[in-house]
C-alpha cells in the first residue's frame, strides 16, 4: 500500500500529518510575517532611488525570506536548527533566547499553533481530497495576510493576487463552486467594497478602507462564488464593529484611529467558504422562508 492509498484511507493519520505539516508551515509563516513587509520596503526604495535618479547605496547585505539566517532580536544570537523545532523548541527553552535570555514574542509559538490546529481541521472537514489541499494553500495565506495587515495596514498583492488565481483554477474543475460563480465572485467582491470605499469618500472626504481589502474580498469571491459574498461582508462588518470599538476602549485610541479590516474579512470568507450553505439554510429556516 502507497503512501498516498494509506493516508486516503486512514483519516486519523491524513488529519496528523496536516497537524504536522501545518506546525512547519506556520515557523514559515513567522519568518514571512516578518521579513515579507521590510521586503517590499526596500523594493520601493529602491524604485524611488531610480525614479529620481539618486545614486545607488552601498552594497547591502541580502535580504529575502531565506537569507540572513533567523537571529534573536535582541543580541543577534543566530538561531540554531534545534532551536527553530515548530512549539518543542520555544517549550523547551521556556520562552527566552538561549544566549541572551531575552524572552520570545509569545506569537511565535501561537502562529504555529494556529496554522496547526486550522490543517487539522481542514484535513478533518474535506478528509483527503484536492478540496483539502487548496483550502491548506488558502488558510495559510489568509493566516499570514491577516497578521501582515494588523501589524502594518497592508495586504501584499503578492499574496492576495495568487491566491485570487488559484482559487480560479481550482473552480475550472469546481472543487467550491461553478467557473460562472468563482468569476462573478470575484468581479463582485472587488466592486461592492470599491463601491463603498467611494461613497464614503464623496461622503466624508476621507478613506475608509484600503485597496488591498477590494482585492482580498475578491479573491473570497473567486474561491467561494458571488454567493458567499453577502456572508462574509456581513460578518466581517458586524465582527469588525464589535472587537473594532472593544480595541478603541482597550488602548484609550480616537475614533479616528485605523483599523485593519483584512483579518475580520480573512476570518468571515474562511466561516463563509466552509458553512455558508448551512448557515444561509438556517437563517432562511427560522426567518420562515423554507
Amino acid at each position: 500500500m502507497s503512501v498516498i492509498d494509506f493516508l486516503a484511507s486512514h483519516a486519523l493519520a491524513f488529519v496528523l500529518c496536516a497537524t504536522l505539516l501545518g506546525l512547519l508551515v506556520g515557523s514559515f509563516l513567522n519568518v514571512l510575517i516578518h521579513r515579507l513587509p521590510k521586503m517590499m520596503e526596500l523594493d520601493w526604495q529602491q524604485q524611488a532611488r531610480e525614479a529620481l535618479g539618486l545614486p545607488e547605496p552601498e552594497k547591502q547585505a541580502t535580504y529575502n525570506l531565506v537569507l540572513p539566517n533567523s537571529q534573536c532580536p535582541h543580541c543577534g544570537h543566530e538561531i540554531r536548527p534545534w532551536e527553530n523545532i515548530p512549539l518543542v523548541s520555544y517549550l523547551a527553552l521556556r520562552g527566552k533566547c538561549s544566549a541572551c535570555k531575552a524572552s520570545i514574542g509569545v506569537r511565535y509559538p501561537l502562529v504555529e499553533l494556529a496554522a496547526a490546529l486550522l490543517s487539522a481541521f481542514v484535513a478533518w472537514h474535506f478528509g483527503f481530497t484536492w478540496q483539502a489541499g487548496a483550502m491548506l494553500l488558502l488558510s495559510w495565506g489568509l493566516l499570514a495576510m491577516s497578521l501582515i495587515d494588523v501589524d502594518h495596514q497592508l495586504l501584499p498583492d503578492t499574496l492576495v493576487l495568487p491566491l485570487l488565481w488559484l482559487g480560479l483554477i481550482a473552480n475550472i474543475f469546481g472543487l467550491f463552486s461553478p467557473l460562472a460563480d468563482a468569476l462573478w465572485g470575484a468581479v463582485f467582491g472587488y466592486l461592492s467594497l470599491w463601491s463603498v470605499y467611494w461613497l464614503f469618500k464623496l461622503v466624508t472626504g476621507k478613506e475608509g478602507m484600503g485597496y488591498g481589502d477590494f482585492k482580498l474580498l475578491a479573491m473570497i469571491g473567486a474561491w467561494g462564488g458571488w454567493q458567499v459574498l453577502p456572508l462574509t461582508i456581513l460578518f466581517s462588518s458586524l465582527v469588525g464593529a464589535v472587537l473594532g470599538v472593544i480595541l478603541l476602549r482597550l488602548r484609550n485610541a480616537e475614533h479616528g484611529t485605523p483599523i485593519p479590516f483584512g483579518p475580520y474579512l480573512a476570518i468571515a470568507g474562511w466561516i463563509a467558504l466552509l458553512w455558508g450553505d448551512q448557515i444561509t439554510a438556517t437563517y432562511l429556516h427560522f426567518a420562515g422562508f423554507r
